[in-house]
C-alpha cells in the first residue's frame, strides 16, 4: 500500500482544504429552502458577529490582501469589514484581479438553487452523490468556472454540446479541443469588448 507523507503542518492544511473549514461554519443545508432572497448562509459559531458567508478568493494557494496590506481574516466579520490590524483601513477592499479579468471587489457572493439558476439560463454543475462532497464532482471542479472542462462554469448551449466527448476522441484530443474552443471564445469576447470602443471613436 502506498503511504502519503505530508510536510509539517500539511495535515492541518489538508483538513482545512478538504472540509472547507470556514465554509462549513455556516449554515449550508436547509430542510426547507428559505423564501427570502438573496439566500444568506448565517454563521453557526456561537458569538460570531458575521451575518452571512462571503467568499474571498485566493491567489493560487495564498490569501489575497486588502489595500491596507492585511489579509481578509485580519478584518472584522461585521459588514463594514474594518481592519483589526491597522486604523487607516476603511474596510476590506482588494484590487486582486480574478481569472475572469475583473478585480475581486466587483464580485459578490450569491447563493441560488439549481432550479433558480436553470430558470435564468445559468449553468449548473453535475449532481453529487451525497451532500458531504459539496460541489466537487471531479478534478475540473477545482478549477475556476470558465476553465472547467465540464459545462458547470460556462454559459451557452454551444459550450454544453462541445463538452461532450466524441466517440473517436482520446483524452488528449478531447482536452485539446476544449482548450482551443475556450481560447477562441476568449478572443471573441475581447474583440466584442473592443468593437464598441472603435465604432464610437471618430477621426479628428
Amino acid at each position: 500500500m502506498e503511504r502519503l507523507t505530508l510536510p509539517p503542518g500539511g495535515a492541518e492544511a489538508m483538513d482545512e482544504y478538504l472540509e472547507y473549514r470556514r465554509y462549513k461554519q455556516h449554515k449550508t443545508d436547509f430542510e426547507t429552502m428559505p423564501q427570502q432572497r438573496p439566500i444568506s448562509l448565517p454563521c453557526r459559531v456561537t458569538g460570531c458577529p458575521c451575518r452571512a458567508y462571503l467568499y474571498v478568493p485566493l491567489n493560487g494557494t495564498q490569501p489575497i490582501r486588502c489595500r491596507c496590506k492585511h489579509f481578509a481574516d485580519q478584518h472584522s466579520p461585521l459588514p463594514d469589514f474594518l481592519c483589526t490590524a491597522c486604523s487607516k483601513c476603511s474596510g476590506f477592499h482588494s484590487s486582486f484581479t480574478c481569472t475572469c479579468g475583473q478585480p475581486a471587489y466587483t464580485h459578490e457572493t450569491v447563493v441560488e438553487t439549481k432550479q433558480e439558476r436553470l430558470a435564468q439560463g445559468k449553468p449548473v454543475g453535475r449532481d453529487v452523490p451525497y451532500a458531504a462532497m459539496g460541489g466537487l464532482t471531479g478534478f475540473s471542479s477545482l478549477a475556476e468556472g470558465y476553465m472547467r472542462l465540464d459545462d458547470s462554469g460556462i454559459a451557452g448551449t454551444s459550450s454544453q454540446l462541445s463538452s461532450l466527448r466524441r466517440p473517436e476522441e482520446d483524452d488528449m484530443a478531447f482536452f485539446e479541443r476544449r482548450y482551443q474552443e475556450r481560447v477562441k471564445m476568449e478572443k471573441a469576447i475581447k474583440q466584442k469588448k473592443k468593437a464598441p470602443l472603435s465604432s464610437t471613436t471618430k477621426p479628428s
